[in-house]
């Protein structure tokens, strides 16, 4: 057992941190499509690459990945990478909102906007991961986001031509944090911004209709409240927030919740206008762990706020309320489980997973055992490609898969003392099946989304807070990334590692992750927050995950073939 180092959650909660080191090694193993499930990922050790400093910046250092062996090439490899940029920019898209649309998604139904059916697909036995680049000399427990917010080609404008950027928020639980914007291709530094609420989830987006997308956050103690932030593009302070909004380990998060033109800001237990000014405040939810989503539970076209144990209109007056009990933590996720055009609002609480109606009514309900108390933050996704989506959560052991019903569809065996770290799920060869992935303590994983065999792990890292892995094209060359983050460091535990393909055969993602509750349908792919946003549960049907793009737009995976 590593040494821990505890820190408190409002005097309520202790979570454990890893143990501090620097290094660039990275120990990984892969046992390529099809191979044998783990049965015990701890013990499992991958081969080590080394790799050469590339520089970096004050507060981290930026190394591009070596070419990398995996465990069934026995043996490393240490040939220096040309991580860059692309000749073929990628494809260029922008999400379009529309009205109308079917309801959950079957294989045979029309896609509504721009959403087409998947057709690219990479070459067969194609997952052969390597790192891309790392960043070191940081701690973090945020999940990464991406966004373009430099002028890379300098044509003077930013735009989905550039190299997107990747922000990393570290420090653990005070107001000492800063945020790191990287390059995609590089991770070589570009700016940083602090002091900042390092535990606290930014989101990025364009609040002010300036065409480029700001970096909202908050400063504050964990547990003691958080005045609200943002910041232009290029981390000059835009403006403070009104008053201070209360949550630890929370995220905020934009929508255009009343369809006006002007962004709102979910943070905490508040909501704010893009100017910073509180417009309301729930009583009684304190500090509670959460990510709060928008999302149009009534049908009439505007958002309301969800917590999941209970709802609110854009203007704060009550829209459901349940008999949950939000305890230290509790975490909304939308998605259609049923074949009406209604969301559900799947909510991992300390008791374990219930499933809402969109007017609060409950649906099914299922206890899980948790070593830390549950508070279950998760992933929506159609992991086996039956056209059915799927539920993934972490019970603090297992990460386990469950079908519309909670049904158990697969679980392997994690480690997550503090439960509030969540996953994501992409399929990267583009053949119908999803691949899963999650990040505990010590490993990050990648899970067949059928049966959950172990195709990739990762050393890492880390207490585990609100952090889960990011997929996107953050180099822009047309095939999609993985980013992970570590609060542990050292050999094993890059402070940021982003995995690729060899050989970047791997489907291209959207360019853009830019909140905690990220369902694809909440931002443009340039940053631009949609006036009216398009139901992400009567698109692809998933949370937390992002979408392929082809051909200028989002496309959803095909089936597999028989």
């Amino acid at each position: 057992m590593r040494p821990r180092q505890a820190y408190m959650l409002a005097a309520l909660v202790a979570w454990a941190c890893g143990q501090q080191g620097s290094g660039v090694e990275t120990p990984f193993e892969s046992g390529g499509k099809g191979a044998s499930a783990t049965d015990d990922a701890a013990d499992a050790m991958g081969t080590v690459a080394e790799t050469e400093s590339k520089g970096g910046g004050p507060g981290g250092t930026a190394t591009t990945g070596a070419e990398q062996s995996t465990a069934a090439e026995q043996g490393a490899a240490s040939t220096e990478s040309t991580a860059g940029t692309s000749d073929d920019p990628g494809t260029r898209f922008d999400v379009e909102a529309n009205e109308g649309g079917p309801g959950v998604l079957g294989c045979d139904n029309t896609l509504p906007g721009d959403v087409t059916e998947c057709t690219n697909r990479a070459p067969p036995d194609s997952f052969e991961p390597e790192v891309q680049w790392i960043y070191e000399g940081i701690d973090s427990l945020v999940t990464p986001m991406v966004a373009n917010l430099t002028d890379d080609n300098a044509d003077g404008s930013i735009d989905v031509d550039d190299i997107p950027d990747v922000v990393i928020s570290s420090g653990m639980q005070s107001d000492d944090g800063t945020i790191h914007v990287l390059d995609g291709a590089t991770g070589v530094l570009h700016f940083q911004i602090g002091p900042v609420a390092g535990w606290l989830s930014p989101s990025l987006g364009d609040i002010d209709a300036d065409g480029l997308p700001e970096i909202v956050t908050g400063r504050g103690s964990l547990g003691l409240g958080v005045t609200l932030h943002a910041y232009e593009h290029d981390g000059t302070l835009k403006w403070t927030g009104q008053g201070m909004f209360g949550g630890a380990y929370t995220a905020t998060a934009l929508a255009d919740l009343d369809n006006d033109g002007d962004v709102e800001i979910l943070a905490g237990d508040s909501l704010y206008d893009h100017l910073g000014n509180n417009l309301w405040t729930i009583t009684g939810y304190g500090f509670v762990v959460t990510a709060s989503t928008a999302v149009d539970l009534d049908g009439d076209g505007d958002l309301e706020v969800t917590f999941g144990d209970k709802a609110f209109h854009h203007d704060g007056s009550p829209y459901y309320e349940t008999s949950l009990a939000p305890g230290l933590g509790i975490f909304p996720q939308i998605g259609n489980f049923d074949d009406d055009d209604d969301p559900e609002i799947v909510v991992g609480h300390q008791q374990g997973v219930t499933m809402l109606e969109h007017d609060g009514t409950e649906k099914v309900s299922i206890p899980i055992a948790s070593a830390h108390g549950g508070i279950f933050p998760g992933t929506v996704h159609d992991f086996d490609g039956d056209c059915i989506s799927e539920f993934a959560t972490c019970s603090g052991t297992l990460y386990t898969v469950y079908r519309p019903d909670l049904s158990v569809m697969w679980s392997m065996p994690v480690k997550d003392d503090s439960g509030i770290a969540s996953g994501t799920a992409f399929d990267f060869l583009g053949d119908g099946i999803s691949e899963a992935m999650y990040a505990d303590e010590e490993w990050m994983f990648v899970f067949n989304g059928t049966d959950g065999r172990v195709f990739f792990q990762t050393g890492r890292q880390s207490g585990t807070a609100i952090e889960y892995p990011t997929v996107a094209d953050i180099d822009n060359d047309g095939s999609a990334e993985i980013v992970v983050v570590s609060n542990g460091g050292g050999p094993a535990s890059p402070s940021v590692q982003v995995i690729r393909d060899k050989q970047e055969r791997w489907i291209q993602a959207r360019r853009i992750w830019n909140q905690h509750t990220y369902h694809v349908t909440n931002v443009e792919e340039d940053g631009t927050i949609p006036q009216f946003e398009l139901p992400n549960w009567k698109t692809l049907n998933t949370f937390r995950t992002n979408a392929q793009i082809e051909g200028g737009g989002v496309c959803r995976p095909s089936p597999p073939a028989e």
